[in-house]
């Protein structure tokens, strides 16, 4: 892991965005912002899964004008996110939203996006600019969009990105020219490898802060690898602020893979329960997979604190990966060996191992919630068990 870029800071609402801040997870919803009701209870559902930010759409009227009971029901700064119409984005601001999401290639009167800035600065709101791939390319004016798309042809990778860059500097220059500077970059694209290379020049050549995503990335079953491909890399290198991973389904999974990325990575802190478990392996010896998704589930309706449960199906890796959880079982033929921070607590048959593992998980929170033991308190050293009996009486080999 490389060390973070050092960038500018904004403030989105309460949330510091750049700087040395942690970065910033957000998503947007996927409903209708005129629909109030509906709007805020899906914005709370985000927040509450641990979205830092969320953004809602704001076409028209009706929805600018649904932002005031939103704003005062949401737990989390709100984003309006506008494209076309200058206006929607001064009642936005005039309704007391926490930041705009404006692409000044989408306004074409300057006079348009500087009212904007104004209106942005008076206040003190941040304003995200995309220099994204699906609409760098000019729309209007023919002459230039047969040029752009004939030079994309010729190497659309490095061509793409080098349009990005010019693009990025036309509009930081009306930024400049108006002395306004809490402005978030964002340079999405469905190819990972261009997300990376785009989001390196230009952190490269700006301290402004980057909104890292990968944008049309699918459903989640292909679109999870699409957006950590791109994201992982990047973070690992320093690169980024805040992030949305993009999914063509309920935005809560958006929220929950980005924030197991950025735990995995060390750029966020656990709140609830780490499962580890072993892969597919021909030395298991019972049925792990069935237990292992009935662990997870149990875990999540549960235990509220970052507790680390290991569920291991056999002796080899069983007791390394057993010593570095709060609570672990790892399981020979049709038994299971259970262990707190360390300590051998039973031998259970594989019936019993569902209810025994959680019964330990269980006791082991409410000793941390009392004060009494501390996650990760303890630095243990497990060894294999003698073999464990096979269902025949026998024993099994020994792994030497």
């Amino acid at each position: 892991m490389s060390p973070r870029n050092k960038t500018r800071q904004v403030t989105v609402g309460n949330v510091p965005l750049g700087g040395d801040a942690p970065v910033v997870l957000q998503t947007m919803t996927s409903g209708y912002t005129h629909e109030v009701d509906k709007c805020i209870a899906e914005v709370q559902k985000l927040a509450a899964a641990g979205s830092d930010l969320v953004r809602v759409a704001v076409p028209e009227k009706k929805d600018t004008d649904a932002l005031p009971h939103i704003l005062a029901a949401s737990p989390v700064p709100i984003v309006a996110d506008v494209h076309f119409h200058f206006q929607r984005a001064l009642d936005a601001i005039e309704a007391g939203v926490h930041k705009i999401r404006l692409n000044p290639g989408n306004l074409q009167d300057r006079k348009q996006v500087l009212r904007v800035i104004a209106a942005c600065k008076e206040r003190g709101i941040p304003i995200r600019v995309g220099v994204n791939e699906g609409g760098i390319v000019e729309r209007r004016d023919k002459q230039q969009r047969a040029g752009e798309k004939a030079t994309l042809a010729q190497d659309y990778n490095a061509n793409l990105i080098r349009l990005m860059l010019d693009k990025l500097e036309e509009y930081l220059r009306i930024f400049d020219e108006a002395d306004y500077h809490d402005v978030v970059i964002s340079a999405k694209s469905i190819d990972p490898r261009i997300v990376i290379d785009a989001y390196t020049a230009i952190s490269e050549r700006h301290d402004y802060p980057l909104h890292l995503g990968v944008t049309h990335a699918g459903p989640p079953e292909t679109g999870r690898i699409r957006s950590i491909a791109a994201l992982a890399a990047l973070l690992a290198n320093g690169v980024g602020d805040t992030i949305r991973i993009s999914y063509a389904a309920d935005p809560v999974f958006e929220v929950e893979d980005g924030k197991e990325l950025l735990c995995s990575l060390g750029l966020r802190s656990r709140t609830e329960p780490e499962l580890i478990a072993c892969p597919s392996c021909g030395r298991i010896e019972v049925d792990l997979f069935t237990l292992v998704s009935a662990v997870r589930k149990k875990l999540a309706a549960e235990i509220d604190i970052p507790l680390k449960v290991a569920v291991m199906g056999c002796v080899v890796n069983g007791p390394g990966e057993c010593e570095g959880a709060d609570v672990a079982i790892f399981a020979g033929r049709g038994k299971g060996i259970i262990y707190v921070q360390g300590e051998k607590k039973q031998t259970v048959d594989e019936s019993q191992m569902l209810e025994a593992l959680l019964h330990e998980c269980r006791a082991f929170a409410a000793r941390v919630e009392r004060g009494e033991a501390k996650l990760m308190n303890a630095s243990v050293e497990i060894a294999p068990p003698d073999p464990l009996p096979r269902g025949d009486g026998s024993l099994p080999l020994r792994v030497v």
